[in-house]
């Protein structure tokens, strides 16, 4: 199917408000959704609307809930999610993160007590439109193993980071396991198998099938021992700045809530004429993508860019949803 952006915007804007969220809330989380969606990424986006709605439903999420400073330390700030919603929440702290960045040079949000931000990317373009470079971060629930373990014991904590450029923003977001949770879902939907191995079987090896992967939770590190380890670096960062819970903690819950998230921004505009950042950044992209194709006429893309372009596409013709998931967000309606 496809749906005009402003119909699904509408439509999750509509079930935001019979679930208690407040107007402005209300708008804000369905424009995260639907941009997601805008964007190609399904998996964190419209797909992930109706665990949403029944996590509000279940006590997860408060819809009556809003950030809160705990304390300030100038350009440095901790808040507390309160245990509200998670794009909402994360909205908020890097909004605060510019506005600390557009004072200090650079600002620092971290936050507790929150839930599933959804698509990370979403505040790094968020910071990107507002001019300011962003690096963001967040714990999960215990899902990847560490590397040499069996057991999961870290989470495939995802980071972002974005840089403003005048001829299409540059970001970059990952989760740390080669495939998020997300995308396994959306390839066990659509019947299609990973391009490439992104997990193990119950027999220990290594496979390209979602299904066995999501089975034995045993999902392949990004970079093997290096995604490992950083994920710990993501873990012990995330909650010792913010004050929260670590994943271990967030493990011992029912569902995945109580995490903790940093934002950091930092205004270059202060660090440089605006001539010469943009000399410096495209520069290097230059040289990036001056590198010999693999294939003759193989374009090389830097992160965000074809995301840019399937924006323009979902604007133009519609967002291409799966049938039932559009029906079933459609019978969420009270």
């Amino acid at each position: 199917m496809l749906i005009p952006a402003e119909q699904m915007n509408s439509t999750l804007k509509a079930i935001l408000s019979s679930e208690g969220f407040k107007e402005p809330a209300a708008e804000r989380i369905a424009h995260i959704f639907t941009s997601s969606s805008m964007d190609g990424y399904h998996s964190h986006g419209i797909n992930r609307f109706a665990e949403f709605v029944k996590n509000c439903r279940k006590g997860v999420i408060d819809p009556g809930a809003d950030v809160s400073l705990r304390s300030s330390f100038g350009h440095v700030e901790r808040w507390d999610g309160q245990g509200g919603a998670g794009p909402l929440n994360a909205w908020k702290s890097m909004n605060r993160a510019v506005e600390l960045a557009k004072k200090h040079v650079l600002g620092c949000v971290a936050l507790s007590n929150t839930n599933h931000w959804m698509r990370g990317g979403s505040y790094g373009w968020q910071a990107a439109a507002s001019g300011c470079i962003a690096i963001c971060f967040t714990n999960t629930m215990p899902n990847m193993p560490p590397w040499g373990g069996q057991t999961p014991t870290t989470g495939n904590n995802p980071i972002v980071i974005a840089l403003p450029r005048s001829q299409g923003h540059i970001v970059i977001d990952m989760s740390l396991s080669q495939f998020s949770y997300g995308k396994l879902h959306q390839h066990k939907l659509n019947g299609t198998s990973l391009p490439f191995p992104g997990g193990y079987d119950h027999e220990g090896d290594l496979t390209t099938d979602p299904t066995a992967i999501i089975a034995s939770k045993r999902i392949l590190q990004t970079g093997y021992w290096k995604g490992s380890g950083l994920s710990l670096m993501i873990d012990l960062l995330a909650a010792t700045l913010s004050g929260g819970k670590t994943t271990a903690e967030i493990g011992t819950y029912d569902a995945e809530t109580n995490l903790s998230q940093v934002f950091i921004c930092i205004d270059p505009s202060k660090l440089y004429a605006n001539e010469a950042y943009n000399q410096l950044v495209n520069s290097v992209l230059d040289f990036y993508r001056s590198a010999l194709p693999e294939k003759e006429g193989q374009p090389i893309y830097f992160p965000g860019e074809r995301t840019a372009g399937r924006r323009a596409i979902s604007a133009k013709i519609g967002i291409e949803v799966k049938e039932p998931i559009w029906e079933g967000i459609r019978a969420l309606r009270k």
